[in-house]
């Protein structure tokens, strides 16, 4: 299955009400799964973004879905990237 490392920043709205962040971590792993995909990693960081992280999605069509689906609750903003584990990217190049 396709894997996309997601990173996210706070909304105002996001951190103004941070005592729902377990809730809402939850809620988003019950939105990966119900679309048919797996929340392989969740972290929470410092620095440019205040979080990362990797889901397992079906498709990019999919993965958009649930990326608007969080992003229009209005908590956070997220920038999706496609992610390859070095087993599929030898394949990659084991095919040139």
């Amino acid at each position: 299955m396709p894997m996309y490392l997601v990173l996210w920043n706070w909304t105002e709205q996001g951190i103004r009400n941070f005592k729902e962040i377990p809730k809402r971590v939850e809620a988003f792993r019950q939105l990966v799964e119900k679309n048919g995909g797996k929340l392989s990693s969740f972290f929470f960081t410092v620095g440019k973004y205040d979080g990362a992280t990797v889901v397992e999605a079906p498709s990019d069509e999919v993965l958009m879905k649930i990326a608007l689906g969080v992003g229009s609750l209005g908590n956070v903003r997220t920038t999706t990237l496609k992610a390859w584990a070095p087993t599929d990217m030898a394949k990659v190049i084991n095919e040139m």
